[in-house]
C-alpha cells in the first residue's frame, strides 16, 4: 500500500510538470498524485508532489512565496517572452551601448515591490476554459488581464555584455502567481531594448528548498515527507488530544480552543503524530476546514 506523503522533486529541463507526475505514478504504483505549481518545460527546479491523501495539502502549498534564479537577455523580444519563442524585435547597437548599470538598476527597482503585471500569453492561465498557451499556439489572440503581484527581491547578481545582448543573472523572491518571463519582458520594454528569459530555475517554495529534492529519476526511492510534517512546516502546529482529534474528524468544534492557535489556520496533530487536518479559528472555537484520512503514526 502506498503511504500518503509529499515528495520534493528537482524537475529537469525538457519535461512538463505533468511528465513528472506521470513518472511518479508509474514509480509509486498509484494514480493519486498531484503537484503544487506548474513549471514550464524550459524551467528546472523544485516541484512538490502530493501522494495519496497528501494531495489535499497541495492547495495550502501552491500559494506560498517562491524563489527563482533566472537569466534575462536584454536586446531582443520574443513572442513567448522566453528563448523558446520567435524573435519579434531586436535592439540596435547604439541602444545596447547606452545600457548602463545605473539604468538597469533603476529598471529593476521599478519592478520591485507591489506591481501590476500582465502574464505572458503562453501562461497556464485559463481563458474561456482553455489554457492561454494552447490558444496562443493555435494563433488565437490572447488578452490576459493585469494582476497585482509582489516582488520582494529582484537582484542582479551578475551581468555579461556582448555585441548583441546584455545577459543578467538574477534572483527573484515573489508571491505566487508572479511570472518571471513577464519580468524579463517588462524590464526590456522599460529600458527600450526588449527582453526575454533564457533560463529559469525554481529554488524555493515557502519553507521547502530544491537542495532537499530528489531527481526525477529517483522518485521511486525518494524520501516521503509525512503529511503532518509538511502541514506543520507550512501552517504551524496545534497538538490535540485523542478526544479532540476524534471530535475534529467528526466535524465538531473545539470549544474555547482558539487561544491555542499560533495562526488563524494551522495543522492539527494527534498524540501519535498523525495529521488530523487543517483547522481555523471560529470566534473562540476551532473548527476543521480540511480533514485527512486516518493514517499510521508518522
Amino acid at each position: 500500500m502506498v503511504r500518503a506523503g509529499v515528495i520534493l522533486v528537482d524537475k529537469p529541463g525538457g519535461m512538463t510538470s505533468h511528465d513528472v507526475v506521470a513518472r511518479a505514478r508509474r514509480a509509486l504504483g498509484t494514480r493519486k498524485i498531484g503537484h503544487a505549481g506548474t513549471l514550464d518545460p524550459m524551467a528546472t527546479g523544485l516541484l512538490i508532489l502530493g501522494v495519496e491523501g497528501a494531495t489535499r495539502l497541495l492547495t495550502f502549498i501552491v500559494g506560498l512565496d517562491k524563489r527563482y534564479e533566472a537569466t534575462i537577455r536584454l536586446g531582443a523580444s520574443t513572442d513567448t517572452d522566453d528563448a523558446e519563442g520567435t524573435e519579434t524585435s531586436r535592439a540596435d547597437a547604439g541602444a545596447l551601448a547606452a545600457m548602463t548599470s545605473e539604468r538597469i538598476a533603476a529598471g529593476v527597482a521599478a519592478l520591485t515591490g507591489r506591481i501590476s503585471q500582465v502574464p505572458s500569453t503562453v501562461s497556464a492561465i485559463k481563458v474561456g476554459g482553455r489554457r492561454a498557451y494552447d490558444l496562443a499556439r493555435e494563433g488565437a489572440e490572447v488578452e490576459l488581464k493585469a494582476r497585482e503581484v509582489t516582488v520582494s527581491r529582484f537582484e542582479v547578481v551578475a551581468a555579461r555584455s556582448g555585441p548583441d545582448a546584455v545577459d543578467l543573472d538574477v534572483v527573484v523572491d515573489c508571491s505566487s502567481g508572479t511570472y518571471i518571463r513577464a519580468l524579463a519582458r517588462d524590464l526590456g520594454a522599460a529600458l527600450g531594448v526588449g527582453g526575454h528569459l533564457t533560463a529559469l530555475r525554481r529554488t524555493r517554495i515557502g519553507p521547502f528548498d530544491v537542495g532537499d529534492a530528489a531527481s526525477a529519476d529517483d522518485i521511486a526511492t525518494a524520501s516521503l515527507a509525512t503529511p503532518a510534517g509538511i502541514a506543520a512546516a507550512v501552517l504551524g502546529r496545534l497538538g490535540v488530544s485523542g478526544d479532540e482529534a476524534r471530535d475534529l474528524r467528526h466535524g465538531k468544534r473545539l470549544t474555547g480552543a482558539a487561544p491555542r492557535l499560533v495562526a488563524e489556520r494551522v495543522a492539527a496533530i494527534d498524540p501519535d503524530g498523525a495529521l488530523v487536518g487543517v483547522v481555523e479559528r471560529r470566534g473562540d472555537d476551532v473548527k476543521s476546514v480540511m480533514n485527512m484520512p486516518e493514517e499510521a503514526p508518522g
